[in-house]
């Protein structure tokens, strides 16, 4: 098939998220003349579209961090006090801005699309059905193909004892919602539970907030300093970033945390002297250990507070950026008694008096709204029909979790970094090994390789999406057009190499859940998302390391956006050239 063919063929981008607008943009630049972006949302941004941020809400990435290149982003108003976090509000006008001065009128964007099955046709194309929100009438789409973008974690996970439907069994008369509802939500809770008059004041109502992670955390701090009286429950918090004056960039964004990090491969002698030394692995744990240290202390913790139960910095992946501290975040509205702990702790469900929730210490906080902070599940299996079934579309993909077809514990063992001796306990899930992926980079199911029609934007779990996600957007345009490319020779080759990735994940990560859904099991590259964007840009025979420095400078340097900001034109350079000869 001639170039021209490919680029005049029908895209669909599933998604209008942070990698379905940079994927959208890619494709258009590329020359892409039919691509088309379905979003269940009634605007842009995904998980910061508009119906779903809230005044107050702030991220973890830190202003010229979790942008693209085409867009510079104004940096927050309060950038001062926060110590250059971004809004979510800021997060949501710089995606709708993103999209009207890139995408509009270059791509079709079906909003309010609910996507509800995807699969392979008859003519050997993706059919793609979704229902109008609005209207509830059903379309049946057709694509050469596809771009799977809606996140692979954006459904949620509700424990069903703790549900909507559970609730109402129960007769439980307050009001049940998972977090991401708050935003939308966040009025009608106002009106229902009242300011209260004292830290003590337990008549105008209370808010349960059920989770120790950043959406609890966030959602605490926003009813907080509207007044409200909180109480958190949660069994474990999330280990966090702080400090009292802001953080110097080339912490937090250079590679100096990446390299302190260990990769699947040890790509530079600085690399593996921290990693396979006794004194380099010394200097690497007290380097952790001194992050976390400074992140308690920045924030007067009590050595009992059970915000200090946390995962460690160095062997988890839920870490939270609190970045300055200031009296409005979460923290320091716990040390002021705004926000009531019960820690650690589970809720078990409704109580017989349809006004509290039970938890597993005996306890039974009454509250006139419970919000769910449980997390999120996988939105591939809702959407491929049949799911894991024999013959389905999500099998004949290599999509879902398998049996591995390699020994990957005897695989594990070929990483004998320093680092990675005494680890925590291994979940039991990861200590029976027995479920991998087979993704390709966190992007192309390794079973459908040679097809060039599939790939999947936004499931590399990195600390810097805005970066990792532009460099693999190239890279999948790269993949669709038939470029030049460093490749497995074959599927049975990217199974292999990505299963390999599987069995390095729970090497390097062995509490943590990577194994809860498929989308989670792609690639977890936290802090050594330069390491794995470096990959990707060797892939397409382009520069790596592209922030310069030489044998002593280059970890303090700061990695900007700028670098990456001509991969098209380096990537049809490469193209020329190879099809001149």
């Amino acid at each position: 098939m001639s170039i021209s063919d490919i680029l005049s063929e029908p895209v669909g981008i599933l998604g209008a998220g942070i990698a379905g607008l940079i994927n959208a943009y890619v494709l258009t630049q590329d020359g892409f003349t039919n691509v088309t972006v379905v979003t269940r949302d009634r605007s842009v941004g995904g998980i910061w579209s508009r119906d779903r941020v809230y005044s107050g809400l702030r991220i973890n990435n830190v202003h010229g961090e979790y942008r693209f290149s085409p867009l510079e982003m104004p940096p927050p108003d309060d950038s001062s006090e926060s110590g250059g976090h971004i809004t979510g509000m800021g997060m949501c006008e710089y995606m709708e801005t993103f999209y009207d001065k890139f995408l509009k009128g270059k791509a079709k964007f079906m909003f309010e699309a609910e996507i509800l099955n995807v699969n392979r046709g008859d003519t050997k194309r993706w059919q793609v059905k979704i229902r109008r929100i609005r209207s509830a009438e059903t379309e049946d789409l057709t694509f050469a193909r596809v771009i799977l973008a809606t996140g692979g974690c954006s459904n949620p996970s509700i424990p069903e004892a703790l549900s909507p439907e559970a609730a109402e069994k129960a007769r439980f008369e307050g009001v049940v919602i998972h977090s991401s509802q708050f935003g939308s939500r966040i009025d009608d809770i106002l009106a229902l539970v009242k300011q209260k008059e004292s830290n003590d004041d337990k008549t105008k109502g209370t808010v349960l907030v059920v989770g120790g992670g950043k959406s609890a955390m966030d959602i605490c701090a926003k009813l907080a300093n509207e007044g409200r009286r909180v109480v958190n429950v949660f069994q474990k918090a999330d280990v966090f970033l702080a400090a009292k004056a802001k953080l110097p960039d080339i912490i937090r964004k250079g590679r100096l945390l990446s390299v302190f990090s260990p990769h699947i491969v040890l790509r530079t002698r600085l690399e593996r002297f921290l990693h396979t030394t006794a004194l380099g692995s010394w200097i690497t744990r007290n380097f952790w250990n001194k992050l976390e240290q400074i992140s308690f202390d920045s924030f007067s913790l009590p050595k009992d507070s059970p915000l200090r139960n946390t995962s460690s910095n160095f062997w988890g992946i839920r870490i939270n950026d609190e970045g300055r501290v200031n009296p409005k975040n979460y923290y320091s509205l716990v040390n002021a008694g705004q926000i009531e702990l019960v820690a650690p702790a589970r809720a078990l469900g409704y109580a017989d008096d349809g006004k509290s929730v039970r938890l597993n210490n005996g306890q039974e906080v009454s509250a006139e709204v419970a919000i769910l902070a449980t997390g999120w599940k996988s939105s591939w299996t809702q959407i491929f029909e049949g799911s894991r079934t024999l013959g389905s579309t999500m099998e004949e993909l290599g999509l879902g979790r398998h049996p591995p077809s390699t020994d990957v514990i005897a695989v594990a063992n070929n990483w004998d970094y320093k680092t990675l001796e005494n680890p925590p306990t291994m979940h039991p899930e990861n200590q029976v090994q027995k479920w991998v992926t087979s993704i390709h980079r966190g992007l192309v199911p390794g079973k459908n390789i040679n097809k060039r029609d599939f790939a999947i934007a936004g499931a590399i779990f990195t600390a810097n999406n805005g970066y990792t996600s532009e460099v693999a957007a190239h890279w999948i345009s790269s993949y669709f057009q038939g470029d030049p490319m460093r490749f497995p020779s074959s599927p049975e080759e990217a199974i292999t190499e990505a299963e390999l990735r599987s069995a390095w994940m729970r090497k390097r990560y062995p509490n943590m859940c990577s194994w809860v859904n498929e989308s989670y099991s792609c690639t977890l590259d936290f802090w050594t998302w330069p390491q794995a964007v470096d990959e990707l840009l060797e892939d397409m025979y382009l520069p790596s390391m592209r922030s310069g420095g030489n044998f002593f400078t280059w970890p303090f340097r700061v990695i900007d956006l700028k670098e990456i900001s001509t991969l098209g034109e380096e990537r049809r350079a490469i193209r020329k050239r190879t099809r001149e000869y």
